[in-house]
């Protein structure tokens, strides 16, 4: 029986430590990667609740609207206190126009939270045609979450114009 020993050179164990540490390296991210997946599904879903609600108003749909706010909703928009009826009074009962259309894009500037609350900034650019006329507007706006069920929920709205042409 032959048998071949292993020949061992100071290049042979720096390439053996230099693959430990790349395997160890990749071992280490793959965790870390799989420790922040949910965080990072928490953020998406906060922020695809708010996604949802402009989706509402620009379909002029109350049942969902209100499906994706706590019943004791706050808004504050232009220097005023409302709650979800007025919401639906100014943004669809008063809006009737045959040829509403309005389209949504968000610019999230920070997402964060815990298990029951979370707050989202973000900046809100809306392309809106009512009447024959089309408009944009952009709104800087901080929104307030909570969890209610397993399902995020609207509760707080702070609206600031920014720009409208």
């Amino acid at each position: 029986m032959l048998h071949l020993g292993t020949m061992t050179t100071k290049t042979g164990n720096n390439q053996t430590l230099r693959n430990l540490t790349l395997l160890a390296l990749a071992i280490c991210l793959a965790t870390l990667s799989q420790a922040q997946s949910p965080v990072q599904k928490d953020k998406q879903d906060v922020q695809q609740t708010v996604v949802k609600v402009f989706e509402a108003l620009s379909n002029r749909d109350s049942v969902s609207l209100k499906a994706y706010c706590t019943r004791d909703i706050t808004l504050f928009e232009y220097g005023q206190v409302w709650n979800i009826d007025t919401l639906i009074q100014r943004a669809m009962t008063m809006n009737q126009a045959a040829d509403f259309k309005r389209s949504n894009s968000f610019d999230f500037l920070s997402t964060n939270g815990d298990q029951s609350t979370a707050w989202v900034t973000y900046q809100l650019s809306s392309a809106i045609t009512k009447d024959g006329k089309q408009s944009a507007v952009q709104w800087l706006e901080t929104a307030v979450l909570t969890m209610e069920g397993k399902q995020w929920k609207l509760k707080h709205l702070h609206s600031t114009l920014l720009k409208r042409s």
